[in-house]
């Protein structure tokens, strides 16, 4: 049966089906090959993290009630009784007035329950010790179980493994963890006219741009990708590659052949396809409007395939805006279309953004600081199909399906390319 159809979604509806694509199976991975990983389980702490009570800089361990009040010109004089070094706990405790001198990383003897920087001490000889500062109980402590809880979830499923949350495993002594399965994903493009990037064109051909910007924004986005090539302008030969490519990917995305039009075969080649189906085609979103997904039945795992504009920009920015979220997702993060979440910088805009309503516009921009201190999104303008439109800008701008445009001098939130700003 013929599913050809142009149905423009909002993009929340287009969002709503991609969330209909399950996260990627889990399997057990050496916590060294785990990083840009998502959780698939928690990881409950074996131990209290710190197992005890220690110090956090290098000083003198006290009770913080002998100090109240203390100050430069109240010092406060304690007796130490002893040093604490970081290979051998404390085999004394210290009373009211006595405290005990200590390195970072020690621990704190019995009756301590805070301490004070070296820099705000002088030994005045004879084991005492002039101290010029107040603290708080647990000030410049790092107390027991307060990094993890014995028994409790230490990291909780859906995160992703950072270094900082690789540190953290490593630190309690986890040597394995359930993550979700990175996303294979399989690229090529489409068309007569599209050429090796190695080869050099001859009139009306143009070389493959897409595969190597949405390969370089796939892997950094965490998956695993697969380039296969070019594919002409034949039904037979794009059925074939898409057979291929479902059966051993996550998501597949071809450019090109998604706009309605005589040369446009991607439709075609999914209704050819066992077991694909198409879920929707059109998205009101500029640039990207003619965005194809489908699904198709792969090796134990339902794959996604995306139909992208063969025109460069617009294929980049709907990887940005949609698809590089859609990898996340496959890869077990829970909230990955929120942009609120997303790497952003609080701009000014400098001049006036027209919009059309019905549709969400994302308008690429170049930020720049003001001597004033104020941050400045200028829209870079350019003719559709140029790459330096890209290159120049810092990120882009949503607006809303429901606006006209945005007015110089609103205060907008820039969603930022790799790199940052």
């Amino acid at each position: 049966m013929k599913t050809g159809f142009f149905n423009v979604l909002d993009v929340q509806s287009f969002i709503d089906r991609l969330r209909g694509f399950d996260h990627l199976p889990a399997l057990q991975t050496p916590l060294d090959e785990a990083h840009g990983c998502v959780l698939a389980a928690p990881v409950v702490s074996p131990e209290d993290l710190p197992a005890a009570d220690r110090s956090c800089m290098d000083g003198y361990a006290v009770r913080a009630a002998d100090l109240f009040g203390t100050t430069e010109g109240n010092p406060a004089y304690l007796e130490c009784t002893g040093t604490v070094s970081i290979e051998r706990p404390a085999d004394f405790s210290i009373a009211a007035g006595e405290c005990a001198a200590i390195v970072t990383g020690a621990l704190l003897p019995r009756g301590a329950d805070a301490v004070v920087m070296v820099e705000h001490t002088q030994e005045m000889g004879a084991g005492t010790v002039e101290i010029r500062k107040s603290v708080a109980p647990h000030e410049h402590v790092m107390l027991r179980g307060e990094d993890a809880v014995q028994g409790q979830p230490a990291l909780t499923a859906g995160t992703l493994l950072r270094a900082q949350e690789i540190g953290l495993l490593a630190a309690l002594g986890v040597q394995t963890v359930h993550v979700h399965r990175r996303p294979r994903v399989g690229i090529f493009s489409t068309g007569d006219e599209v050429i090796p990037a190695h080869a050099t064109p001859r009139p009306g051909q143009v070389r493959d741009v897409n595969s190597h910007a949405l390969q370089a924004m796939a892997r950094a986005a965490g998956a695993a990708v697969t380039c296969y090539g070019i594919v002409p302008d034949d039904e037979k030969a794009l059925t074939a590659m898409l057979a291929r490519t479902t059966a051993e990917n996550d998501m597949v995305l071809l450019s090109g052949g998604s706009s309605v039009g005589t040369r446009d075969l991607t439709m075609a080649a999914l209704d050819s396809l066992d077991g694909a189906a198409v879920i929707n085609h059109g998205v009101a979103i500029s640039p990207g409007k003619p965005l194809i997904l489908a699904s198709a039945d792969g090796k134990g795992q339902r794959c996604a395939v995306w139909g992208l504009p063969g025109q460069v920009t617009s294929a980049q920015v709907v990887m940005f805006v949609l698809g590089i979220p859609f990898v996340h997702w496959l890869a077990g993060r829970r909230t990955p279309f929120d942009q609120s979440a997303w790497a952003s910088r609080r701009a000014v805009l400098a001049r006036n953004i027209a919009s059309r309503q019905g549709r969400e516009d994302y308008i690429r921009v170049r930020l720049h600081a003001e001597e004033d201190g104020r941050v400045t999104a200028t829209p870079v303008t350019g003719k559709s199909g140029l790459l330096r439109t890209m290159l120049q800008a810092h990120g882009v701008v949503r607006i809303p399906a429901h606006s006209e445009g945005l007015d110089s001098g609103t205060q907008v939130d820039v969603l930022l390319f790799g790199g940052g700003y």
